[in-house]
């Protein structure tokens, strides 16, 4: 893609980013040096997919509660660690999920491989603890991995190093976990292969994170060259979870269930849930269509990208509800997509009237609210010499050294977005 230097076409706008979320000048060091030209082209599908499905499922479904979290509260621990054993999705179809995918819009998938809670979604030879066990036996992982792969949709997987359900985690015996999880991790990062993203959760405090950072790492980028990695593998602390620091080892931050600030210089991504708890709840109460677009819309035009979360059903199929929601936002991108996929975020910041995105010599302002009549923004150097509505109608753009103004008939206003494309000198 080829990138216009968008900071020296600004007049009062500079390159802007989060500051809570700069790279931190952490103790270890990175376990592959590679160059920031190596490093862009190795994050730029990822960047340029923008929208991607998070899936947590698991055993837990049964109940229809919090995955990981419910164990010991309501359900007690002795039931959840057993709820395996009665865990038969006879209804799963990898294909269908991947189409659910495509349908959205959606350019890659990650899967809750192993949550907090331990429970493995492949037939993991470390423990007994597995879906190879339970009365359904299939591998998901394996069967997602070749799916995904057949329709050309990038894999990732969930993998929380923590576990609840080894009693050897975090405890003096810790040296033998951590041998299991590199093990688990080899077999997700071999037996499934490509992988193209790996998604660490962190562990809770005040206990920290002895997860033998620079090993796993090395282990990850050796079976994986090419893999996109967050960044919660080196969090000790909850404030290191509320900075959101990259280190050296991790490429992207994670915002969790809000919207991430604008920041164009470190990669970030929000995940989000489209109902209200990450694994399946019955009668959940599901986000509406123009809420969904919003948050996709707010996302890139931050330059950030979003990881949305559906939670399968017991029976293993996604559900409905989820999956309408899911086909109207791909039905949206259908029309509008070139506004949102391969962009960068700005020139303009995000605002409470929405933000733009910047392709080449294109900026697209997404108007999702007319805070004033006419909407005045900062001024832009390049010169605009043609605007389009992509929604429909006709604007008039006028721009001089303090503003750019843009006006618009209110019948011709987009409900959900309005989306003018300047072309600029």
């Amino acid at each position: 893609m080829k990138t216009i230097l968008w900071p020296l076409l600004l007049m009062g706008l500079v390159p802007h980013h989060n500051s809570d979320a700069v790279a931190a000048n952490l103790a270890p060091q990175a376990v592959s040096p590679e160059t920031k030209e190596e490093r862009d082209a190795r994050l730029n599908w990822w960047r340029e997919a923008r929208f991607g499905m998070f899936i947590h499922w698991g055993p837990v479904t049964l109940k229809g509660t919090e995955i990981s979290w419910s164990r010991g509260n309501p359900i007690p621990v002795e039931e959840y660690d057993n709820l395996y054993k009665e865990f038969n999705p006879t209804k799963f179809n990898a294909e269908e999920w991947v189409s659910v995918a495509k349908a959205a819009g959606m350019k890659y998938m990650v899967l809750t491989a192993k949550h907090w809670d331990g429970f493995c979604l492949w037939p993991t030879k470390t423990m007994d603890y597995h879906i190879g066990n339970s009365p359904f036996r299939r591998d998901v992982c394996g069967e997602l991995a070749k799916a995904a792969h057949a329709a050309g949709i990038r894999l990732g997987w969930y993998y929380c190093p923590a576990d609840l359900h080894d009693p050897d985690c975090k405890t003096d015996r810790n040296a033998a976990y951590i041998k299991r999880m590199q093990g688990q991790l080899t077999e997700l990062l071999t037996d499934y292969r490509p992988v193209d993203l790996l998604w660490f959760d962190f562990a809770a405090p005040p206990e920290g994170s002895p997860w033998d950072q620079e090993n796993t790492y090395r282990l990850v980028r050796k079976l994986q060259p090419k893999i996109i990695i967050d960044n919660r593998l080196d969090m000790q602390t909850l404030a290191d979870y509320q900075a959101q620091r990259v280190g050296p080892n991790a490429d992207y931050y994670t915002p969790e269930q809000r919207i991430g600030a604008y920041d164009d210089q470190t990669p970030w991504e929000t995940c989000m849930t489209l109902g209200t708890q990450w694994s399946w709840k019955p009668d959940d109460q599901i986000k509406s269509s123009t809420e969904c677009l919003h948050i996709l819309i707010t996302c890139a035009s931050g330059d950030g990208n979003l990881l949305f979360n559906v939670g399968p059903m017991p029976t293993g199929e996604i559900e409905p509800r989820q999956v309408q929601r899911l086909k109207e936002m791909g039905e949206w991108l259908g029309k509008y997509g070139e506004s949102i996929y391969g962009t960068r975020g700005g020139p303009f910041r995000n605002g409470a009237w929405g933000g733009a995105t910047r392709k080449d010599k294109n900026v697209y302002l997404h108007v999702l609210k007319w805070e004033n009549d006419p909407l005045e923004l900062p001024p832009l150097a390049a010169k605009i010499v043609s605007a389009t509505v992509l929604t429909g109608g006709k604007a008039e753009v006028a721009q001089d050294d303090k503003h750019v103004i843009v006006q618009m008939p209110v019948d011709q206003r987009d409900k959900i977005d309005t989306i003018i494309k300047l072309e600029v000198e």
